[in-house]
């Protein structure tokens, strides 16, 4: 029989997925697989303006021109084509991130469809190494509290994501709400 040999805590390996730094390209790839679910497929944009039609019918705020970092959009499919009837984009600011939206233009399962995207959107930003990833509520308060934001007020933004205040502020930290806001003042 042979023994079995146990490293000591100072020479275990660091994985990138325990939340320093930033994820290896394997770890962003796997984060970026479309995914289907219940008929509609999510996948990354790779042309963030895709979406901005969907935001522009919706009356929402655009990320500000050269701010987004990556796009999420949700597809149905249409009498032997896709159409986009969901997207979510997010500007990034440092180990912080701003998602804007998410916009779904479908009756059917519109909350759903907005939960798939934070989802996806979470997936990526965690993959990417974002630490904090900030939210305006638009009426998903459903969608924020199943993963995890919690309402914090408007000056934990970083500078980098700051725009004129609005109607409050959700923010998630890694899948726990269990987190000072001391811990996410901007330096």
């Amino acid at each position: 029989m042979g023994r079995s040999r146990t490293r000591p805590k100072s020479a275990r390996p660091t994985s990138s997925d325990s939340g320093g730094g930033r994820a290896s390209g394997a770890t962003l790839a796997s984060a970026t697989i479309p995914r289907v679910w219940q008929g509609i497929g999510y996948r990354p944009l790779p042309n963030a303006g895709d979406a901005r039609p969907l935001f522009e019918f919706a009356a929402l705020p655009w990320p500000a021109t050269g701010d987004v970092s990556f796009a999420w959009g949700a597809f149905a499919a249409a009498s032997g084509d896709e159409r986009l009837v969901g997207a979510l984009v997010a500007g990034r600011g440092g180990g912080d991130a701003m998602l804007h939206g998410p916009v779904v233009i479908t009756e059917t399962q519109p909350l759903e469809i907005a939960a798939q995207l934070v989802a996806a959107a979470l997936d990526q930003a965690t993959a990417s190494g974002i630490t904090t990833v900030f939210a305006r509520p638009q009426g998903l308060d459903r969608v924020w509290v199943r993963y995890g934001f919690i309402p914090v007020p408007e000056s934990t933004l970083s500078t980098g994501l700051a725009r004129p205040a609005g109607v409050g502020l959700y923010a998630w930290r890694g899948g726990s709400a269990l987190w000072t806001l001391r811990e996410a003042a901007p330096a």
